[in-house]
């Protein structure tokens, strides 16, 4: 069998490392935030060019405190997209604000920016664009437009550790960018896990005050918080796998280029790779009308595939209430009922990438 994701492989190359750092928190029984969890949040600030990491639960909340700090309420919208995992939608809703969804670039599958004006309002106070896939949305124009209209830009970076747009790390170029540390993920957590990052260090106090009860100093409770904080271990297991994210990015974009080549003439769409994007490939996904049969057909073969995401968020049935119908966002529709993820991580073998690409061109 070809895992569509191996986490095992990849904790054995590093194993002795990690326990180490793991037995090292239970003897300080620093188990909640910690020394390892602030040394975290220094490291992954700097590997994104941000000056504060604001380390929490999952990437979840870190979206949620990100449109909190940046004064996101009731009565308000966000325009992001519905091609997403729910999270993104989610975090609006939590903070008691509206998600305004914009169809996607159906070459990039992140934010069309040609629409994103268009939905503008008086109620607009954010715009959230998604890295999705590991590549990063157009930001430049998204910039151009939050800074006319007077809006707050909050980088979905879920997926795009390491990412980089004409040069530069996502996470930095908006006003706070957010990570998830989900084990899937890139950088994976042993858990859950996330981040979020920010050069303004108005938004990064009250992030970390919002993620440990709104506390400014134990139990001295200035804001109605949360518990989002990060757990030591995770902090110290987070900090061992940085240390390797650029050997694995690396190794996941040639996996991506020998899987572009091996696919080439195999009639399903490859990913495409902007002129403005750094693509660090967390999930490589192809293209097909026929997706359904050909994942069936790989899996009789005995090679995990993965769907993302097989319903746009504004189709979701917990979402119906957004006022959305099919045929709003023909683009993001389409690449629903269309994309399929291969196999994609670092110590995939030349040997298993041969063996995925003749089972998909034995079916197209």
């Amino acid at each position: 069998m070809i895992p569509f994701v191996d986490l095992k492989t990849q904790y054995l190359s590093i194993k002795d490392e990690i326990d180490t750092a793991v037995l090292k928190v239970l003897a300080s029984t620093q188990f909640v935030l910690g020394n390892e969890v602030k040394a975290f949040e220094e490291e992954f600030a700097s590997y994104c060019n941000s000056d504060y990491g604001i380390a929490v639960n999952t990437g979840t909340s870190a979206l949620h405190l990100a449109l909190l700090a940046a004064g996101i309420g009731a009565g308000d919208e966000v325009i992001t997209v519905p091609f997403t995992f729910v999270a993104t939608t989610a975090a609006i809703c939590y903070t008691g604000a509206t998600p305004v969804f914009v169809d996607i670039d159906p070459v990039s599958y992140t934010i069309d920016v040609t629409q994103i004006e268009k939905a503008i309002t008086e109620r607009t106070k954010a715009i959230l664009p998604v890295h999705l896939y590991g590549q990063p949305a157009d930001m430049e124009p998204i910039l151009d437009i939050a800074r006319r209209h007077g809006l707050v830009v909050i980088e979905d970076a879920a997926q795009a550790h390491g990412a980089e747009y004409k040069g530069q790390r996502v996470g930095s170029i908006g006003d706070i960018g957010c990570f998830s540390f989900y084990p899937g993920k890139n950088l994976g957590a042993y858990g859950e896990g996330g981040m979020a990052v920010t050069n303004n260090p108005e938004y990064a106090h009250t992030m970390g005050m919002l993620r440990d009860w709104g506390q400014e100093r134990r139990y001295h409770h200035v804001l109605k918080g949360y518990n989002y904080r990060m757990d030591g271990i995770q902090g110290a297991i987070l900090r061992v796998k940085l240390r390797y994210i650029e050997e694995w990015t690396e190794a996941r974009r040639t996996h991506a280029a020998h899987y572009d080549q091996l696919l080439a003439e195999s009639g399903v769409g490859i990913p495409a790779v902007m002129p403005y994007s750094r693509h660090v490939y967390h999930v490589y996904a192809v293209r097909s009308p026929q997706r359904d049969a050909l994942q069936q057909s790989l899996q009789e073969q005995e090679i995990q595939t993965g769907i993302h995401y097989p319903i746009p968020v504004h189709l979701q049935p917990a979402y119906t209430d957004l006022g959305y119908k099919p045929g709003d966002f023909p683009h993001s529709e389409a690449a629903s009922s269309e994309v399929l993820s291969l196999p994609m991580y670092a110590e995939l073998s030349t040997e298993s990438q041969t063996q995925v690409a003749k089972a998909v061109i034995s079916l197209t």
